[in-house]
């Protein structure tokens, strides 16, 4: 839903730089012109110029049946070539300390397992194996299935956590709700698996809600922004002086298994990259920092 928000508000903003003219009556040459204002003018990020790209071509391809010739006249974002804010463990182990309940095991969870936010957040019952010791991720970004290690440490709490969710789900359906959210497809064929307990978000929402799309009262996940709030305020509290927040812990997940000796190709895996120089960036912090080179100072 998100992006079909984002895709929404991009198609807005397409339609008002023409000055409200209909897409129909627009082509190549106007969409290049918006996506080139863009970079030059607004100076946005390369991810979010190939989001408005995208977002334009959906609707000529998908909702006018126009297909659109490739556009070689759109000035391309440049792509900043960033290092990723990483913890040391004792940072790591200082922020954890900060943290507690339910934001405190997300967070948790976020560095033991190298998930995303959004993925940890819509972690199913189902997708943990607790005899195998792994957790089975879900649509992950390029809508893609991967599997990461589920940490010994986080066993307990995590069960804690699902009796707890259980008791909710169980009251929920005693009021004849305990319904939730499931992929289209999934939710056609099967119609009452959205009341399962395997379906069930491990971290639910304490309130239910009514769904946008088709008016039925669920309890969704628990929402991102609360998760972020309860790092960004235990980093303060930690003295940490990085910039922290919920994806600076998959950044040090990443960065510490190298540090330990796992072959980056493993990490990729886990990380769930499509391509192994995303996960090199990861090495910039080994053995001492700088490449890996000692100063020739530290040698005097």
């Amino acid at each position: 839903m998100r992006t079909e928000e984002a895709y929404v508000d991009w198609v807005r903003r397409f339609i008002l730089f023409h000055e409200k003219r209909h897409p129909k009556d627009m082509g190549p040459n106007e969409v290049a012109k918006f996506l080139s204002d863009l970079a030059v003018t607004r100076h946005v990020s390369a991810s979010t110029q190939n989001q408005a790209k995208a977002a334009i071509l959906f609707v000529y391809r998908h909702v006018l049946g126009i297909e659109l010739p490739w556009l070689d006249d759109v000035v391309i974002a440049k792509v900043p070539q960033r290092l990723p804010v990483v913890l040391t463990s004792r940072e790591v182990r200082s922020l954890l300390h900060e943290l507690n309940g339910t934001t405190g095991l997300v967070a948790s969870l976020l560095y033991g397992t190298g998930m995303r936010l959004m993925e940890g957040l819509r972690l199913r019952v189902k997708d943990i194996d607790f005899d195998r010791r792994e957790i089975i991720i879900r649509e992950g970004k390029g809508n893609k299935d991967r599997v990461t290690v589920l940490p010994e440490n986080l066993i307990d709490p995590l069960r804690q956590r699902m009796r707890k969710t259980q008791e909710l789900h169980q009251a929920d359906l005693d009021a004849g709700y305990g319904e939730v959210h499931l992929p289209q497809a999934l939710q056609a064929k099967y119609a009452n698996a959205g009341r399962s307990w395997g379906w069930q978000y491990v971290f639910p929402s304490q309130v239910r809600s009514v769904d946008p799309r088709s008016g039925v009262i669920r309890r969704h996940h628990l929402a991102e922004q609360s998760v972020q709030r309860a790092v960004s305020v235990a980093a303060k509290r930690a003295g940490i002086s990085k910039p922290c927040s919920p994806h600076t812990l998959r950044h040090s997940f990443a960065t510490h298994l190298l540090q330990a000796g796992y072959d980056i190709r493993t990490v990729q895996e886990l990380l769930g990259h499509a391509n192994v120089a995303t996960t090199q960036i990861y090495t910039h912090v080994l053995n001492k920092g700088g490449r890996g080179v000692l100063s020739p100072f530290d040698q005097l």
